[in-house]
């Protein structure tokens, strides 16, 4: 999911109270917000009666605000006006420049495997082991095929493992800042999300104080990110070490997103969880950032820890997965293919990210009030800038610069005076759009 689903806003927490709500077109009649009473003979229904009936025709969990906010407004009038906007907020890989192979991704589909049916409910083995290779090749960690379950995308393998964990209401805790994703896959699977802090002194740090003041009976995981998004900080081993004891001590799991893993600016990795032991650990990844191919639909969840949870907890994400069986043959059947690419992509990537991140640093050293805030890895770069409100900042900039950045409290930055601007925008592009962003802010300065 892009930062742009924050466009519209936070779900609404608003909820129709009980009491009597009476809506009569004809003969129709209802009382209450569950259709308590209604007569047997309806009359067809007007528009109008349409809209009262809205709130009470679909679930809660999906009573999301869905207005477009001023940002969004302001950019889709100046898309619609045709102004060439340098958008420096870009996301997608295949929209940056990057060098495919063409040819092999698309021979990798002509496997005459791709024409039978195998259902499996943790994905065909062949593809499985290309994920184990993986670990083993690039991070020298020996996993188990087996403990691995292929899923469409990395949001699916989140409801898999919050179904898995949690009953209604029951509390999960993760991250603040990062990623706007978690609140909508939270409120599908009726899990309720409960934020704990990372700290800014020269480097990302975990403040455990605020995970002691988040838990509660309800708690069932915690969440981690690693490295975080979009801080673009590792998770140290003394931070691992401390999640490991707490797990313990309160019968937690661990889920960890590493998508980001193999984007360290100094080009080695930490080690992945999914060599984690201690506590029962889901390791979720996926070819959308390790190889750059978003549009395959190839992501896992790893499971780890101790025997006595791996095993049932593997046995029950086998039912789930066997529920829906989402992931298709030819892709699966292609995963050896799909996942060399990365030998090719991961050094594009990270060369235009470092390059971009330089740059950046040199065009802000001569803005005394914006600092670049320090980070170990990943695609994007975090500013902090003057105070104020950072939304009415970047749309000020859009209007008129034509450059566009992201609000820091898309991600759930504490406080105003941030800003998110990704690091894989081409080269040109990104070396005019902060060219524009130091000028306006030297002008608003």
């Amino acid at each position: 999911m892009n930062p742009s689903t924050r466009f519209f806003g936070e779900p609404s927490k608003s909820r129709i109270a009980g009491g009597t709500h009476a809506c009569e077109t004809g003969r129709l009649k209802f009382l209450g917000p569950n259709f308590a009473a209604c007569n047997t003979a309806i009359a067809p229904l007007s528009s109008s009666c349409y809209r009262l009936l809205v709130p009470f025709m679909f679930s809660q969990r999906t009573n999301w605000k869905l207005s477009p906010n001023r940002f969004t407004q302001a950019l889709e009038a100046i898309r619609v006006s045709g102004t060439k906007l340098l958008d420096l907020s870009i996301s997608n890989p295949t929209e940056c420049g990057f060098q495919y192979d063409v040819g092999a991704i698309l021979s990798a589909f002509q496997n005459p495997n791709v024409l039978s049916y195998d259902p499996q409910p943790k994905g065909l083995l062949p593809a499985r082991e290309e994920v184990a290779r993986y670990y083993l090749r690039d991070h020298h960690v020996s996993v188990d095929p087996e403990s691995i379950i292929l899923t469409t995308s990395t949001s699916e393998a989140y409801s898999y493992v919050f179904r898995l964990l949690c009953n209604p209401q029951d509390e999960i805790l993760v991250p603040k800042p990062s990623y706007p994703l978690f609140d909508f896959l939270a409120d599908l699977q009726d899990v309720t999300l409960v934020p704990y802090s990372l700290e800014y002194a020269h480097g990302w740090m975990v403040d455990f104080q605020s995970i002691a003041c988040a838990l509660s009976d309800r708690t069932r995981a915690i969440l981690l990110v690693h490295p975080n998004n979009p801080t673009g900080s590792y998770l140290r081993a003394e931070e691992a070490q401390q999640f490991n004891n707490l797990c313990r001590e309160r019968n937690l799991a661990l889920i960890v997103d590493e998508v980001f893993l193999d984007y360290s600016f100094a080009g080695t990795s930490p080690r992945t969880f999914t060599a984690n032991l201690d506590a029962l650990t889901f390791t979720l990844s996926g070819l959308s950032k390790i190889a750059a191919l978003p549009q395959m639909k190839v992501a896992w969840v790893a499971t780890t820890g101790p025997g006595c949870l791996q095993r049932p907890a593997l046995g029950r994400l086998e039912v789930i997965a066997d529920t829906y069986l989402s992931l298709n043959a030819p892709t699966q059947w292609s995963v050896p293919t799909l996942f060399a690419q990365r030998h090719s992509l991961r050094p594009q990537l990270l060369q235009r990210v470092r390059e971009n991140r330089t740059s950046l640093q040199k065009f802000i050293s001569s803005q005394p009030a914006c600092e670049l805030l320090d980070a170990d890895a990943g695609w994007y770069a975090v500013l902090r800038v003057p105070a104020g409100s950072d939304e009415d900042l970047v749309i000020d900039l859009l209007q008129k610069q034509n450059v566009v950045v992201h609000p820091g409290h898309f991600y759930d930055f504490p406080k105003d005076g941030f800003l998110v601007l990704s690091l894989i925008t081409p080269t040109e592009i990104f070396h005019e759009g902060i060219s524009r962003l130091v000028e306006f802010l030297h002008a608003i300065s």
